[in-house]
Protein backbone atom coordinates (compact mmCIF):
# COMPACT_ATOMS: atom_id res chain seq x y z
CA UNK A 1 0.00 0.00 0.00
CA UNK A 2 1.39 3.42 -0.94
CA UNK A 3 0.17 7.01 -1.30
CA UNK A 4 1.41 9.93 -3.42
CA UNK A 5 0.29 13.57 -3.33
CA UNK A 6 0.68 15.78 -6.41
CA UNK A 7 -0.12 19.50 -6.80
CA UNK A 8 -2.23 20.70 -9.73
CA UNK A 9 -4.48 23.63 -10.65
CA UNK A 10 -8.08 23.81 -11.81
CA UNK A 11 -9.46 26.57 -14.04
CA UNK A 12 -12.32 28.70 -12.73
CA UNK A 13 -12.69 31.99 -14.58
CA UNK A 14 -9.51 33.98 -13.98
CA UNK A 15 -8.84 31.96 -10.85
CA UNK A 16 -6.72 28.81 -10.75
CA UNK A 17 -7.70 27.14 -7.46
CA UNK A 18 -5.25 24.51 -6.14
CA UNK A 19 -6.19 20.87 -6.58
CA UNK A 20 -4.43 18.15 -4.59
CA UNK A 21 -4.24 14.90 -6.56
CA UNK A 22 -4.01 11.99 -4.09
CA UNK A 23 -3.15 8.60 -5.60
CA UNK A 24 -3.59 5.50 -3.44
CA UNK A 25 -2.47 2.05 -4.63
CA UNK A 26 -3.61 -0.98 -2.66
CA UNK A 27 -4.33 -4.67 -3.12
CA UNK A 28 -7.40 -5.91 -4.93
CA UNK A 29 -8.64 -6.43 -8.44
CA UNK A 30 -6.95 -4.13 -10.98
CA UNK A 31 -9.04 -0.99 -11.29
CA UNK A 32 -8.55 2.78 -11.58
CA UNK A 33 -11.26 5.02 -10.10
CA UNK A 34 -11.30 8.82 -9.98
CA UNK A 35 -13.31 10.65 -7.32
CA UNK A 36 -13.67 14.33 -6.38
CA UNK A 37 -16.43 15.64 -8.68
CA UNK A 38 -14.74 14.85 -12.02
CA UNK A 39 -16.60 15.71 -15.21
CA UNK A 40 -16.63 13.49 -18.31
CA UNK A 41 -13.24 14.57 -19.71
CA UNK A 42 -11.58 13.92 -16.33
CA UNK A 43 -13.20 10.50 -15.98
CA UNK A 44 -11.86 9.59 -19.43
CA UNK A 45 -8.33 10.46 -18.32
CA UNK A 46 -7.91 6.99 -16.77
CA UNK A 47 -7.83 5.48 -20.25
CA UNK A 48 -5.43 8.13 -21.56
CA UNK A 49 -3.16 7.74 -18.53
CA UNK A 50 -3.05 3.95 -18.78
CA UNK A 51 -2.10 3.99 -22.47
CA UNK A 52 0.39 6.84 -21.98
CA UNK A 53 2.20 5.00 -19.16
CA UNK A 54 2.41 1.77 -21.12
CA UNK A 55 3.51 3.41 -24.39
CA UNK A 56 6.15 5.43 -22.51
CA UNK A 57 7.53 2.08 -21.18
CA UNK A 58 6.53 2.57 -17.55
CA UNK A 59 5.01 -0.22 -15.47
CA UNK A 60 1.29 0.17 -14.99
CA UNK A 61 0.35 -1.21 -11.53
CA UNK A 62 -2.00 -4.18 -11.80
CA UNK A 63 -3.65 -3.30 -8.51
CA UNK A 64 -6.50 -1.16 -7.21
CA UNK A 65 -5.75 2.56 -7.84
CA UNK A 66 -7.88 5.32 -6.32
CA UNK A 67 -7.35 8.92 -7.43
CA UNK A 68 -8.91 11.66 -5.30
CA UNK A 69 -9.09 15.24 -6.64
CA UNK A 70 -9.44 17.54 -3.63
CA UNK A 71 -11.32 19.65 -2.73
CA UNK A 72 -14.21 17.34 -3.50
CA UNK A 73 -16.82 20.09 -3.99
CA UNK A 74 -14.87 21.87 -6.78
CA UNK A 75 -15.91 20.66 -10.26
CA UNK A 76 -12.96 19.39 -12.33
CA UNK A 77 -13.10 19.45 -16.11
CA UNK A 78 -10.81 19.11 -19.12
CA UNK A 79 -7.67 17.07 -19.61
CA UNK A 80 -5.40 19.30 -17.50
CA UNK A 81 -5.17 16.67 -14.69
CA UNK A 82 -3.78 13.87 -16.89
CA UNK A 83 -0.14 14.67 -16.13
CA UNK A 84 -0.63 15.01 -12.37
CA UNK A 85 -2.55 11.70 -12.23
CA UNK A 86 0.15 9.91 -14.22
CA UNK A 87 2.94 11.34 -12.04
CA UNK A 88 0.98 10.37 -8.94
CA UNK A 89 0.64 6.77 -10.11
CA UNK A 90 4.36 6.60 -10.90
CA UNK A 91 5.28 8.08 -7.50
CA UNK A 92 2.92 5.79 -5.59
CA UNK A 93 4.40 2.77 -7.42
CA UNK A 94 7.98 3.92 -6.60
CA UNK A 95 8.95 4.66 -10.21
CA UNK A 96 9.72 8.32 -9.40
CA UNK A 97 10.80 9.64 -5.97
CA UNK A 98 8.04 10.99 -3.74
CA UNK A 99 10.21 13.75 -2.30
CA UNK A 100 10.60 15.36 -5.74
CA UNK A 101 6.93 16.30 -6.04
CA UNK A 102 6.38 18.94 -3.35
CA UNK A 103 8.12 21.84 -5.10
CA UNK A 104 6.27 21.37 -8.40
CA UNK A 105 2.81 21.80 -9.86
CA UNK A 106 1.74 19.75 -12.88
CA UNK A 107 -0.66 20.67 -15.69
CA UNK A 108 -1.07 18.94 -19.03
CA UNK A 109 -3.11 16.57 -21.15
CA UNK A 110 -1.56 13.27 -22.21
CA UNK A 111 -1.64 11.74 -25.65
CA UNK A 112 -1.79 7.95 -25.83
CA UNK A 113 1.90 8.00 -26.79
CA UNK A 114 2.87 9.85 -23.60
CA UNK A 115 3.35 13.19 -25.36
CA UNK A 116 2.00 16.32 -23.67
CA UNK A 117 -0.77 18.31 -25.30
CA UNK A 118 -1.72 21.95 -24.52
CA UNK A 119 -4.61 22.75 -22.21
CA UNK A 120 -4.72 26.58 -22.36
CA UNK A 121 -5.32 28.95 -19.47
CA UNK A 122 -1.82 28.40 -18.09
CA UNK A 123 -1.08 32.09 -17.52
CA UNK A 124 -3.36 32.21 -14.47
CA UNK A 125 -1.88 28.94 -13.20
CA UNK A 126 1.61 30.46 -13.46
CA UNK A 127 0.49 33.52 -11.50
CA UNK A 128 -0.78 31.36 -8.63
CA UNK A 129 2.19 28.99 -8.71
CA UNK A 130 4.53 31.97 -8.36
CA UNK A 131 2.67 33.11 -5.23
CA UNK A 132 3.30 29.79 -3.48
CA UNK A 133 6.88 29.55 -4.81
CA UNK A 134 6.43 26.35 -6.83
CA UNK A 135 7.68 25.47 -10.31
CA UNK A 136 5.03 24.80 -12.93
CA UNK A 137 5.63 21.82 -15.22
CA UNK A 138 3.44 22.07 -18.30
CA UNK A 139 3.33 21.26 -22.05
CA UNK A 140 5.93 23.07 -24.14
CA UNK A 141 3.30 24.67 -26.39
CA UNK A 142 1.70 26.33 -23.32
CA UNK A 143 4.99 27.56 -21.87
CA UNK A 144 5.35 30.83 -23.81
CA UNK A 145 2.04 32.04 -22.42
CA UNK A 146 2.86 31.07 -18.82
CA UNK A 147 6.33 32.65 -19.08
CA UNK A 148 4.72 36.07 -19.48
CA UNK A 149 4.45 36.02 -15.67
CA UNK A 150 7.70 37.60 -14.58
CA UNK A 151 9.68 35.64 -11.94
CA UNK A 152 7.52 32.53 -12.36
CA UNK A 153 9.39 29.21 -12.65
CA UNK A 154 8.00 27.69 -15.85
CA UNK A 155 9.38 24.28 -16.84
CA UNK A 156 8.23 23.19 -20.31
CA UNK A 157 8.19 19.51 -21.23
CA UNK A 158 7.11 17.63 -24.33
CA UNK A 159 6.47 14.17 -22.93
CA UNK A 160 5.83 12.23 -19.76
CA UNK A 161 9.28 10.66 -20.18
CA UNK A 162 10.95 14.10 -19.94
CA UNK A 163 8.98 14.95 -16.80
CA UNK A 164 9.95 11.72 -15.05
CA UNK A 165 13.60 12.08 -16.04
CA UNK A 166 13.56 15.52 -14.39
CA UNK A 167 11.93 14.17 -11.23
CA UNK A 168 14.48 11.36 -11.03
CA UNK A 169 17.33 13.84 -11.44
CA UNK A 170 18.55 12.21 -14.66
CA UNK A 171 18.04 15.40 -16.70
CA UNK A 172 16.85 18.89 -15.87
CA UNK A 173 13.97 20.74 -17.46
CA UNK A 174 15.30 24.16 -18.39
CA UNK A 175 13.12 27.02 -17.11
CA UNK A 176 11.74 29.25 -19.81
CA UNK A 177 12.77 32.89 -19.19
CA UNK A 178 10.21 35.66 -19.38
CA UNK A 179 10.22 37.19 -22.87
CA UNK A 180 11.25 40.83 -23.26
CA UNK A 181 8.11 42.24 -24.81
CA UNK A 182 7.23 45.88 -25.17
CA UNK A 183 3.62 47.11 -25.23
CA UNK A 184 2.67 48.08 -28.76
CA UNK A 185 -0.16 50.06 -30.27
CA UNK A 186 -2.74 48.24 -32.34
CA UNK A 187 -2.45 48.81 -36.09
CA UNK A 188 -5.82 50.53 -36.49
CA UNK A 189 -4.94 53.39 -38.82
CA UNK A 190 -4.16 57.05 -38.24
CA UNK A 191 -6.61 59.69 -37.07
CA UNK A 192 -5.30 62.01 -39.79
CA UNK A 193 -6.95 59.73 -42.36
CA UNK A 194 -10.40 60.92 -41.23
CA UNK A 195 -11.47 63.94 -43.30
CA UNK A 196 -13.11 66.74 -41.34
CA UNK A 197 -15.27 65.63 -38.36
CA UNK A 198 -13.41 67.90 -35.97
CA UNK A 199 -16.07 67.73 -33.27
CA UNK A 200 -16.15 63.93 -33.42
CA UNK A 201 -12.35 63.86 -33.22
CA UNK A 202 -12.50 66.12 -30.19
CA UNK A 203 -14.98 63.72 -28.55
CA UNK A 204 -12.67 60.80 -29.39
CA UNK A 205 -9.76 62.59 -27.70
CA UNK A 206 -11.83 63.29 -24.59
CA UNK A 207 -13.03 59.68 -24.50
CA UNK A 208 -9.45 58.39 -24.74
CA UNK A 209 -8.14 60.77 -22.09
CA UNK A 210 -10.80 60.01 -19.48
CA UNK A 211 -11.82 56.45 -20.38
CA UNK A 212 -15.33 57.61 -21.28
CA UNK A 213 -17.97 55.74 -23.27
CA UNK A 214 -18.88 57.25 -26.63
CA UNK A 215 -21.88 57.15 -28.97
CA UNK A 216 -21.47 58.31 -32.58
CA UNK A 217 -24.69 59.32 -34.38
CA UNK A 218 -24.83 60.08 -38.09
CA UNK A 219 -25.91 59.00 -41.58
CA UNK A 220 -24.27 55.99 -43.28
CA UNK A 221 -20.83 56.59 -44.72
CA UNK A 222 -19.87 59.59 -42.59
CA UNK A 223 -16.88 57.91 -40.92
CA UNK A 224 -18.34 56.58 -37.64
CA UNK A 225 -16.63 53.19 -37.92
CA UNK A 226 -13.42 54.81 -39.15
CA UNK A 227 -13.36 57.07 -36.11
CA UNK A 228 -14.06 54.21 -33.70
CA UNK A 229 -11.22 52.09 -35.06
CA UNK A 230 -8.79 54.98 -34.43
CA UNK A 231 -9.48 55.03 -30.68
CA UNK A 232 -7.01 52.25 -29.67
CA UNK A 233 -4.25 54.14 -31.51
CA UNK A 234 -4.55 57.18 -29.21
CA UNK A 235 -5.00 55.32 -25.93
CA UNK A 236 -2.02 55.26 -23.53
CA UNK A 237 0.24 52.17 -23.58
CA UNK A 238 -0.71 49.36 -21.22
CA UNK A 239 0.99 48.92 -17.88
CA UNK A 240 2.37 45.43 -17.22
CA UNK A 241 -0.46 44.52 -14.83
CA UNK A 242 -3.03 45.59 -17.41
CA UNK A 243 -1.32 43.56 -20.12
CA UNK A 244 -1.26 40.49 -17.87
CA UNK A 245 -4.96 40.82 -17.04
CA UNK A 246 -5.89 41.21 -20.69
CA UNK A 247 -3.71 38.25 -21.70
CA UNK A 248 -5.20 36.12 -18.91
CA UNK A 249 -8.76 36.75 -20.12
CA UNK A 250 -7.86 35.76 -23.66
CA UNK A 251 -5.96 32.75 -22.33
CA UNK A 252 -9.01 31.24 -20.61
CA UNK A 253 -11.29 32.00 -23.55
CA UNK A 254 -11.70 29.92 -26.67
CA UNK A 255 -9.19 32.23 -28.42
CA UNK A 256 -5.48 31.53 -28.37
CA UNK A 257 -3.10 34.10 -26.89
CA UNK A 258 0.07 34.87 -28.81
CA UNK A 259 3.05 37.00 -27.88
CA UNK A 260 2.26 39.35 -30.78
CA UNK A 261 -0.82 40.52 -28.87
CA UNK A 262 1.12 41.43 -25.72
CA UNK A 263 0.40 44.98 -24.62
CA UNK A 264 -2.09 45.68 -27.42
CA UNK A 265 -5.35 47.17 -26.26
CA UNK A 266 -8.10 44.89 -27.58
CA UNK A 267 -10.66 46.16 -30.05
CA UNK A 268 -13.68 43.87 -30.16
CA UNK A 269 -16.46 44.31 -32.73
CA UNK A 270 -19.28 41.79 -32.18
CA UNK A 271 -22.00 41.62 -34.84
CA UNK A 272 -25.44 42.96 -33.96
CA UNK A 273 -26.83 39.41 -34.06
CA UNK A 274 -24.66 38.42 -31.05
CA UNK A 275 -26.46 36.80 -28.13
CA UNK A 276 -26.21 37.87 -24.50
CA UNK A 277 -23.92 34.90 -23.79
CA UNK A 278 -21.60 35.94 -26.63
CA UNK A 279 -21.50 39.51 -25.33
CA UNK A 280 -21.16 39.07 -21.55
CA UNK A 281 -20.05 35.44 -21.31
CA UNK A 282 -21.53 32.18 -20.14
CA UNK A 283 -22.09 28.71 -21.52
CA UNK A 284 -21.55 25.38 -19.81
CA UNK A 285 -17.95 26.25 -18.91
CA UNK A 286 -18.65 29.92 -18.11
CA UNK A 287 -16.32 31.37 -20.75
CA UNK A 288 -15.68 35.13 -21.01
CA UNK A 289 -17.68 37.08 -23.58
CA UNK A 290 -16.84 40.02 -25.82
CA UNK A 291 -17.16 42.49 -22.94
CA UNK A 292 -14.40 40.71 -20.98
CA UNK A 293 -12.28 40.14 -24.08
CA UNK A 294 -12.38 43.94 -24.49
CA UNK A 295 -11.01 44.46 -20.94
CA UNK A 296 -8.59 47.42 -20.90
CA UNK A 297 -9.56 48.12 -24.49
CA UNK A 298 -12.53 49.03 -26.66
CA UNK A 299 -15.87 47.30 -27.27
CA UNK A 300 -17.33 48.68 -30.49
CA UNK A 301 -21.03 48.09 -31.17
CA UNK A 302 -21.88 49.20 -34.69
CA UNK A 303 -25.58 49.69 -35.58
CA UNK A 304 -26.42 49.88 -31.87
CA UNK A 305 -30.24 49.87 -32.19
CA UNK A 306 -30.06 46.65 -34.24
CA UNK A 307 -28.82 44.70 -31.21
CA UNK A 308 -31.45 42.83 -29.24
CA UNK A 309 -32.55 45.06 -26.38
CA UNK A 310 -32.08 42.31 -23.79
CA UNK A 311 -28.52 41.84 -25.02
CA UNK A 312 -27.76 45.54 -24.59
CA UNK A 313 -29.33 45.60 -21.12
CA UNK A 314 -26.86 42.91 -20.05
CA UNK A 315 -24.10 45.53 -20.46
CA UNK A 316 -25.52 47.87 -17.86
CA UNK A 317 -23.93 46.16 -14.87
CA UNK A 318 -20.38 45.80 -16.27
CA UNK A 319 -20.50 49.43 -17.46
CA UNK A 320 -20.91 50.41 -13.79
CA UNK A 321 -18.88 47.77 -11.95
CA UNK A 322 -16.18 46.85 -14.47
CA UNK A 323 -16.66 43.12 -13.94
CA UNK A 324 -19.03 40.30 -14.89
CA UNK A 325 -20.13 37.47 -12.62
CA UNK A 326 -21.38 34.31 -14.34
CA UNK A 327 -23.29 32.07 -11.94
CA UNK A 328 -23.98 28.39 -12.49
CA UNK A 329 -25.47 25.76 -10.20
CA UNK A 330 -22.08 24.31 -9.28
CA UNK A 331 -19.77 27.28 -9.75
CA UNK A 332 -19.41 31.02 -10.10
CA UNK A 333 -16.85 32.70 -12.34
CA UNK A 334 -15.84 36.35 -12.30
CA UNK A 335 -14.24 38.12 -15.24
CA UNK A 336 -12.98 41.71 -15.46
CA UNK A 337 -14.80 43.89 -17.98
CA UNK A 338 -13.42 47.40 -17.64
CA UNK A 339 -13.74 48.42 -21.27
CA UNK A 340 -14.61 51.57 -23.18
CA UNK A 341 -17.90 51.25 -24.98
CA UNK A 342 -17.94 52.93 -28.38
CA UNK A 343 -21.22 52.62 -30.27
CA UNK A 344 -22.47 53.91 -33.60
CA UNK A 345 -26.01 54.41 -34.85
CA UNK A 346 -27.98 56.11 -37.59
CA UNK A 347 -30.26 59.01 -36.58
CA UNK A 348 -33.33 57.15 -37.91
CA UNK A 349 -34.26 53.83 -39.60
CA UNK A 350 -33.45 55.07 -43.12
CA UNK A 351 -30.34 56.81 -41.80
CA UNK A 352 -30.85 60.24 -43.37
CA UNK A 353 -32.59 62.35 -40.74
CA UNK A 354 -30.84 65.73 -40.84
CA UNK A 355 -28.71 64.66 -43.82
CA UNK A 356 -28.23 67.53 -46.27
CA UNK A 357 -27.51 65.11 -49.13
CA UNK A 358 -30.66 62.98 -48.94
CA UNK A 359 -34.16 63.44 -47.55
CA UNK A 360 -35.40 61.29 -44.68
CA UNK A 361 -38.34 58.98 -45.44
CA UNK A 362 -39.19 58.08 -41.83
CA UNK A 363 -42.23 59.22 -39.87
CA UNK A 364 -41.80 60.67 -36.39
CA UNK A 365 -43.29 57.47 -34.91
CA UNK A 366 -40.73 55.34 -36.74
CA UNK A 367 -37.91 57.56 -35.52
CA UNK A 368 -39.19 57.35 -31.95
CA UNK A 369 -39.51 53.56 -32.06
CA UNK A 370 -36.01 53.28 -33.52
CA UNK A 371 -34.46 55.37 -30.74
CA UNK A 372 -36.53 53.60 -28.08
CA UNK A 373 -34.61 50.39 -28.80
CA UNK A 374 -31.87 51.91 -26.63
CA UNK A 375 -33.06 52.28 -23.06
CA UNK A 376 -32.61 55.44 -21.02
CA UNK A 377 -30.51 53.68 -18.34
CA UNK A 378 -28.07 52.47 -21.01
CA UNK A 379 -27.83 55.95 -22.58
CA UNK A 380 -27.14 57.36 -19.12
CA UNK A 381 -24.03 55.20 -18.97
CA UNK A 382 -22.67 56.60 -22.24
CA UNK A 383 -20.83 59.80 -21.37
CA UNK A 384 -20.46 61.36 -24.82
CA UNK A 385 -23.14 61.52 -27.54
CA UNK A 386 -21.78 63.20 -30.64
CA UNK A 387 -23.24 63.81 -34.08
CA UNK A 388 -21.17 62.82 -37.12
CA UNK A 389 -22.64 64.76 -40.07
CA UNK A 390 -21.83 64.16 -43.71
CA UNK A 391 -18.55 65.96 -44.53
CA UNK A 392 -18.64 68.95 -46.83
CA UNK A 393 -17.22 68.37 -50.33
CA UNK A 394 -14.10 70.44 -49.64
CA UNK A 395 -13.07 68.16 -46.74
CA UNK A 396 -13.25 65.17 -49.09
CA UNK A 397 -10.74 66.75 -51.46
CA UNK A 398 -7.59 64.62 -51.51
CA UNK A 399 -5.46 67.79 -51.64
CA UNK A 400 -7.03 69.21 -48.47
CA UNK A 401 -4.60 69.47 -45.51
CA UNK A 402 -4.52 66.43 -43.26
CA UNK A 403 -5.68 66.76 -39.67
CA UNK A 404 -3.70 65.91 -36.54
CA UNK A 405 -2.02 62.54 -36.44
CA UNK A 406 -2.83 59.89 -33.85
CA UNK A 407 0.64 60.38 -32.34
CA UNK A 408 0.00 64.09 -31.67
CA UNK A 409 -3.36 63.40 -30.04
CA UNK A 410 -1.96 60.45 -28.06
CA UNK A 411 0.68 62.68 -26.45
CA UNK A 412 -2.04 64.95 -25.02
CA UNK A 413 -4.05 61.93 -23.92
CA UNK A 414 -1.08 60.49 -22.03
CA UNK A 415 -0.46 63.79 -20.24
CA UNK A 416 -4.13 64.05 -19.21
CA UNK A 417 -4.18 60.44 -18.01
CA UNK A 418 -1.08 61.04 -15.92
CA UNK A 419 -2.79 63.99 -14.20
CA UNK A 420 -5.79 61.83 -13.37
CA UNK A 421 -3.77 58.92 -11.99
CA UNK A 422 -1.54 61.20 -9.93
CA UNK A 423 -4.59 62.98 -8.50
CA UNK A 424 -7.06 60.18 -7.81
CA UNK A 425 -5.38 56.90 -8.82
CA UNK A 426 -8.13 56.34 -11.38
CA UNK A 427 -9.25 57.61 -14.76
CA UNK A 428 -12.12 60.08 -14.54
CA UNK A 429 -14.70 57.73 -16.08
CA UNK A 430 -14.35 55.31 -13.14
CA UNK A 431 -14.52 57.86 -10.32
CA UNK A 432 -17.17 56.88 -7.78
CA UNK A 433 -19.84 59.49 -6.94
CA UNK A 434 -18.00 60.29 -3.72
CA UNK A 435 -14.68 60.70 -5.52
CA UNK A 436 -16.37 62.82 -8.19
CA UNK A 437 -17.57 65.22 -5.49
CA UNK A 438 -14.00 65.54 -4.22
CA UNK A 439 -12.11 65.80 -7.52
CA UNK A 440 -14.77 67.51 -9.65
CA UNK A 441 -15.58 70.43 -7.37
CA UNK A 442 -17.40 73.38 -8.92
CA UNK A 443 -17.98 76.98 -7.89
CA UNK A 444 -21.39 78.61 -7.44
CA UNK A 445 -21.60 79.79 -11.05
CA UNK A 446 -20.70 76.33 -12.38
CA UNK A 447 -23.25 74.65 -10.07
CA UNK A 448 -25.98 76.99 -11.31
CA UNK A 449 -25.07 76.16 -14.90
CA UNK A 450 -25.15 72.40 -14.18
CA UNK A 451 -28.46 72.69 -12.28
CA UNK A 452 -29.99 74.57 -15.21
CA UNK A 453 -28.79 71.91 -17.68
CA UNK A 454 -30.13 69.16 -15.44
CA UNK A 455 -33.60 70.74 -15.33
CA UNK A 456 -33.73 71.69 -19.01
CA UNK A 457 -32.57 68.36 -20.44
CA UNK A 458 -34.00 66.11 -17.74
CA UNK A 459 -30.63 64.64 -16.80
CA UNK A 460 -30.66 61.82 -14.28
CA UNK A 461 -28.34 61.93 -11.29
CA UNK A 462 -26.10 59.41 -13.06
CA UNK A 463 -25.96 61.53 -16.21
CA UNK A 464 -25.21 64.61 -14.10
CA UNK A 465 -22.24 62.87 -12.49
CA UNK A 466 -21.01 61.76 -15.90
CA UNK A 467 -21.16 65.34 -17.18
CA UNK A 468 -18.97 66.34 -14.24
CA UNK A 469 -16.44 63.61 -15.04
CA UNK A 470 -16.30 64.60 -18.71
CA UNK A 471 -15.77 68.24 -17.68
CA UNK A 472 -12.93 67.11 -15.40
CA UNK A 473 -11.31 65.34 -18.39
CA UNK A 474 -11.69 68.44 -20.57
CA UNK A 475 -9.95 70.45 -17.85
CA UNK A 476 -7.18 67.85 -17.62
CA UNK A 477 -6.58 68.06 -21.37
CA UNK A 478 -6.25 71.82 -21.01
CA UNK A 479 -3.99 71.48 -17.97
CA UNK A 480 -6.46 73.37 -15.75
CA UNK A 481 -6.83 72.57 -12.05
CA UNK A 482 -10.29 74.08 -11.54
CA UNK A 483 -13.49 73.30 -13.45
CA UNK A 484 -14.91 76.30 -15.25
CA UNK A 485 -18.18 77.08 -16.99
CA UNK A 486 -16.44 76.52 -20.35
CA UNK A 487 -15.51 72.96 -19.38
CA UNK A 488 -19.06 72.20 -18.20
CA UNK A 489 -20.65 73.79 -21.25
CA UNK A 490 -18.57 71.64 -23.58
CA UNK A 491 -19.38 68.51 -21.52
CA UNK A 492 -23.13 69.23 -21.65
CA UNK A 493 -22.81 69.83 -25.38
CA UNK A 494 -21.78 66.21 -25.82
CA UNK A 495 -25.13 64.95 -24.46
CA UNK A 496 -26.79 65.13 -27.90
CA UNK A 497 -29.55 62.64 -27.25
CA UNK A 498 -30.47 64.28 -23.95
CA UNK A 499 -30.51 67.73 -25.56
CA UNK A 500 -32.29 66.92 -28.79
CA UNK A 501 -34.54 64.06 -27.88
CA UNK A 502 -34.84 63.82 -24.14
CA UNK A 503 -35.31 67.43 -23.13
Amino acid sequence: MSLAVVNARAALGLDAPPVVVEVHITGGLPRLSIVGLPEAAVKESKDRVRSALMNAHFKYPKRRITVNLAPADLPKDGGRFDLSIAVGILAASKQVPLDSLGCHEFIGELALTGALRPVGGTLTAALHARRVNRSLILPGSDAAEAALVRDASVLPAHSLTEVCAHLRGETTLAPLPAPTLEPRAAATGDLADVAGQYRAKRALEIAAAGGHNLLLIGPPGTGKTMLATRLPGILPPMEEDEALETAAVRSVSSLAFTAELWGQRPFRTPHHTASAVALVGGGNRARPGEASLAHNGVLFLDELPEFDRRVLEALREPLESGQITISRAARQAEYPARFQLVAAMNPCPCGHLGDAARACRCTSEQVQRYRARISGPLLDRIDLHVEVPRPKPDTENTRAPRGETSAAVASRVRAARRRQLDRAGSVNAWLSPGMAEVYCKTGKQERRLLDAATRRFGLSQRARHRVLRVARTIADLAGDEALTSAHLTEAVGFRVLDRNYGG
